[in-house]
């Protein structure tokens, strides 16, 4: 006969487990989802792209294709240096068009790259072209090029050069931002699911000495 396992019996003493690290974790990566979330409601996205000006009118393409959503190295990289330098170009009216077929063609992520096109706004407009304008024409002074040209028409090139130049510089800034944001994320994880095993360990211990396995039938 199986021996009867008594419920009513005194509760097994447990060693005391520590699970506010576990909760300050855990509390942290909500934090930051909120944030993400936050942060990506007002760009395009594969469940908003049907609303958003001018991509609406690719949307079904759009959704088609997983690299303009992926947010692997392939496609953030590109989606950083091609969206940094095209927004800083002189190409005001464009720049969301543009970056949609950049994205397409460089497999680059799409949200990324049309996030970057806000960068030039009405609000920025005129200080950002002033200083590429000026930086442009600091360069081509320096490579003693465009003299000759018109007035008109040397500051076009300015602006081209100056954003071209700015765009770069600022991309390599934030593609260095991104590795660090990446490597903090990697080890942010790991911590939180090195928690998350001790607690589930911890957990399944405390269960099991609450609730033993019955004994096997004796002879």
């Amino acid at each position: 006969m199986r021996e009867r396992i008594d419920i009513e019996a005194e509760p097994i003493e447990t060693k005391p487990f520590d699970t506010a690290p576990f909760e300050a974790e855990r509390l942290k990566l909500l934090r930051r989802r909120r944030w993400a979330r936050r942060l990506l409601r007002p760009l395009p996205r594969r469940a908003n792209v049907h609303r958003y000006p001018v991509i609406k009118w690719f949307a079904s393409r759009a959704k088609r294709y997983p690299f303009l959503w992926s947010l692997g190295r392939a496609q953030v990289l590109p989606a950083l240096y091609a969206g940094m330098v095209l927004s800083l170009s002189p190409l005001y009216g464009l720049q969301i068009l543009l970056a949609f077929a950049l994205a397409l063609l460089l497999r680059a992520n799409l949200t990324i790259t049309v996030g970057l096109q806000m960068i030039v706004n009405p609000l920025t407009i005129a200080p950002i072209y002033g200083l590429t304008a000026w930086l442009g024409s600091w360069l081509m002074g320096l490579a003693g090029v465009g003299a000759d040209l018109p007035r008109a028409l040397f500051l076009a090139n300015a602006l081209f050069v100056g954003g071209a130049v700015a765009g770069l510089a600022l991309a390599m800034l934030a593609h260095l931002g991104w590795r660090l944001a990446a490597w903090e994320a990697r080890v942010f994880r790991a911590k939180f699911e090195v928690l998350r095993q001790h607690a589930d360990a911890h957990a399944k211990t405390t269960l099991g000495d609450a609730f033993p396995s019955p004994s096997e039938p004796s002879n």
